[in-house]
């Protein structure tokens, strides 16, 4: 059960009742809890909405996004956020070896472990980040741009998975979990 109320537009005021009538009609109510709970911060809200949209704008491939994704919610414990993070996954064609993988924060593939190694370091130690870690990425291919973009990645996920821990967001389907996060 949440500790937060799950707002709808009729629920809130201002800004978060312009943002949230406006995603209740382009997806036809169907509004995630982590978003309709959002509604009680309009700071949050339109924080969340905005880094999202700006990281669908990553090159980084979905595959990849979804690893590093899955790496950073494993280590935060968020059952809601693994679960769709794992569903969008397998969408995008990782395999269950792979889904494992990224878990634990690696890849059988050398450049996807890389990129995944690194954005765990992010979330767990970004004071650790050195050029050796850096010049590490470019070895396999990665630009600037793509180690910038993790760091992206990694705050969108520890928003999320933070937030959805906090205010006690619990696993759903996952198909509707995948299509909240992505709203």
């Amino acid at each position: 059960m949440p500790r937060v109320e799950l707002h709808t537009p009729e629920s809130t005021v201002g800004r978060a009742h312009d943002v949230l009538t406006d995603l209740w009609e382009r997806h036809g109510g169907q509004v995630g809890p982590m978003t309709r709970a959002m509604g009680g911060s309009p700071s949050v809200l339109t924080g969340y909405l905005d880094l999202s949209r700006a990281m669908r704008r990553t090159k980084l491939r979905r595959p990849i996004t979804e690893r590093i994704s899955l790496a950073v919610q494993e280590q935060l414990g968020c059952a809601t956020c693994l679960a769709a993070h794992t569903a969008a996954a397998r969408e995008v064609g990782v395999s269950e070896q792979e889904i494992a993988l990224a878990r634990q924060g690696t890849s059988s593939d050398p450049a996807v472990a890389a990129i995944v190694g690194f954005a765990r370091q992010v979330h767990t130690d970004p004071a650790g980040i050195d050029d050796d870690a850096v010049a590490a990425l470019r070895s396999h291919g990665y630009r600037e741009r793509d180690v910038l973009d993790v760091v992206g990645l990694v705050a969108l996920n520890v928003l999320t998975g933070t937030f959805n821990l906090v205010a006690g967001i619990e696993p759903d389907e996952p198909a509707r979990l995948a299509a909240s996060l992505a709203s």
